[in-house]
């Protein structure tokens, strides 16, 4: 896993400005910077490029997986980030069609090569996480992909025959100068995040996940290609256990591969318990690693340790204190170059910093609620009381939350579920009006009522949030981060097959069926406590600081009287409409 920054551009390059915006990138790939440049000739039009390459190496540790990587057979350039999980399978493939290959297993090599023989449709045959930039120097032809997922990020400006391309959106705003979009403020103000393919600055986009760009020889857009579409694998074919599991298996196993050591979150939940148990069943030798809390009332480490005991994992565990400092919560904000306003990033940060101090790869549950419903909010969705108080939504003061409660039980689904994630009610009182709408954006009513809210997640919950966030707070401390889960064809066998694996009482059946004759009901019918952060109880303890930072920025400072009606109710929910302005005036004062 890795960072890097470019440019290409018909006009000189300064490079030390580029430079010093790629010290920002570093922490992604810390173990070897490279930096190439080139005046114009390479490119056929004799365009001038800038590229700078930040590695955290996990597979070819050699030079010959250094990057960017360059074909003079092809007379293409490629700079990846991410890792291919078939990557054995595709090497030979390619050398079936007569290629060879310098590195012994460069996953990177295995992208050019295969780009540059069978053109961009190769990246359908892909499994993994990844931002692709990739160069045709005789065509001048570069394209920008992302993964299908929205696992990594890869942020573009376009503009007086110049393109620049990034990992990190921050090392864009410091070249570009630009300034906040007005309309991505509002959408995040209501959403926590400022959803793809815009961005919190004009005229610097995100690659959408599953989305290819191609610029053509002006370095003007060429064309946007939506290789994965969710809608096209829905489906009503016979839901099959045995199939499920055999792909779930394969998505463990693959994401095993690496020239380093890999561990395992153990959080003593089910879905890492799964991962576990999938990896002791195919033969592995595995690590597991696990972070307790000295507060009793939060911790797990039981159930982690029990779970190590019963398969015989290498196991860590380390232990931390309840309270967090306020440097911790500094450290986890400075760690996102995009606003995002969901507080679990202070744990997430934490719990990457804590592993990266022994491991460079961990594999993560992260994505089994999406795949398998299991969010409370999918039931509540799904299966809503009776809509008594739905009117008095109209009427609910905007000062004392978000009216959730009115609207969840809404007879409209999207109303419903689009209470879940947006704040109309915090756009009233700080009189803003997003442009980007939840229902109108990222809710496509389907027949069956469940792959409604699964495609929806798919196109927004998980790409736009979970993703970002389990990308930041993990590359930030040069730790690559996996996710069975999260893989294309496990969701697409779920969208294709009838909802039966699906309960209305029982959450996730697949994966209580999957442990059943390894633990009792006491482990495998608890509640999961997580990682808890009382941020209502530091945000009131520390309002006054709050608002002074609030206060240092000419953005957030209009918000500021409004905002202290908050106080009026000291509730979680108003602790998090104010630090969703705390965190935005600390982003815009990074």
């Amino acid at each position: 896993m890795c960072g890097y920054l470019g440019t290409i551009s018909s006009n000189s390059i300064e490079k030390n400005k580029l430079i010093e915006s790629n010290n920002r990138i570093i922490c992604r790939g810390p173990d070897e910077t490279k930096i190439v440049h080139n005046e114009g000739t390479h490119f056929s039009n004799k365009l001038n490029y800038f590229f700078a390459f930040n590695r955290l190496a996990i597979q070819d540790l050699s030079k010959n997986g250094s990057q960017p990587m360059y074909s003079a057979e092809f007379n293409t350039a490629v700079l990846f980030n991410g890792e291919v999980y078939n990557n054995k399978e595709l090497r030979e493939l390619l050398e079936g069609n007569g290629l060879n290959f310098k590195s012994n297993n460069s996953d990177t090599e295995v992208v050019l090569l295969g780009l540059s023989f069978f053109g961009v449709s190769f990246i359908e045959k892909i499994i993994g996480q990844f931002a692709i930039t990739f160069c045709d120097f005789n065509k001048c032809e570069i394209y920008l992909i992302r993964d299908r997922l929205g696992q990594k990020p890869l942020f573009y400006f376009s503009e007086n025959n110049s393109l620049i391309f990034s990992s990190n959106l921050i090392s864009i705003k410091e070249i570009t100068n630009s300034n906040v979009d007005l309309e991505s403020l509002e959408s995040y103000i209501s959403l926590g995040v400022v959803p793809s393919p815009k961005t919190i600055y004009k005229n610097i986009y995100k690659v959408k996940p599953g989305e290819l760009i191609k610029f053509n020889k002006e370095l003007k857009i060429d064309k946007k290609l939506t290789y994965w579409d969710l809608e096209s694998f829905v489906d009503n074919s016979k839901f099959n256990y045995s199939e499920f599991i055999n792909l779930f298996n394969d998505s463990v196993s693959k994401r095993q591969l690496a020239d380093v050591e890999v561990a395992n979150f153990l959080s003593g939940g089910l879905d890492s318990t799964a991962i576990v148990k999938s990896l002791v069943e195919s033969g592995y030798d595995i690590n597991t690693y696990s972070l307790g809390f000295s507060n009793k009332k939060y911790d797990e480490s039981k159930w982690s340790q029990l779970v190590a005991d019963k398969y015989e994992t290498n196991h860590w565990q380390d232990s931390l204190s309840f309270n967090i400092s306020e440097e911790d919560i500094n450290k986890s904000i400075s760690a996102f170059d995009e606003p995002y306003a969901d507080p679990s990033t202070i744990p997430s940060y934490i719990l990457s910093r804590e592993i990266a101090k022994k491991f460079k790869v961990a594999i993560s549950g992260d994505g089994g609620d999406e795949l398998l419903g299991g969010y409370k909010r999918t039931y509540q969705s799904l299966y809503p009381k009776p809509n008594i108080f739905g009117f008095l939504y109209d009427y609910y003061p905007s000062f004392l939350g978000t009216g959730n409660y009115f609207r969840r039980n809404h007879n409209n689904l999207g109303i419903r579920y689009s209470s879940y994630f947006e704040d109309i009610k915090l756009c009233n009182l700080l009189n803003t009006h997003s442009s980007t709408k939840y229902i109108e954006d990222y809710f496509k009513p389907l027949e069956n009522k469940y792959k409604t809210l699964l495609i929806s997640d798919y196109k927004f919950y998980l790409p736009e949030m979970m993703m970002l966030k389990i990308d930041r707070t993990s590359m930030a401390n040069s730790l690559e981060v996996r996710s069975p889960f999260v893989d294309h064809r496990l969701v697409e066998y779920v969208l294709s097959t009838d909802t039966s694996y699906f309960s209305k009482n029982i959450s996730k059946p697949l994966i209580r069926k999957f442990l059943k004759n390894d633990f009792n009901n006491n482990f495998l019918d608890r509640n999961k406590m997580g990682f808890a952060f009382q941020l209502e109880d530091w945000v009131y303890k520390n309002i006054e600081t709050i608002f002074d930072s609030i206060n240092e920025d000419s953005i957030t400072s209009q918000y500021s009287q409004k905002l202290k009606l908050l106080k009026i109710n000291k509730s979680r929910i108003n602790a998090l409409r104010i630090w969703k302005i705390y965190f935005l005036s600390k982003y815009l004062n990074s």
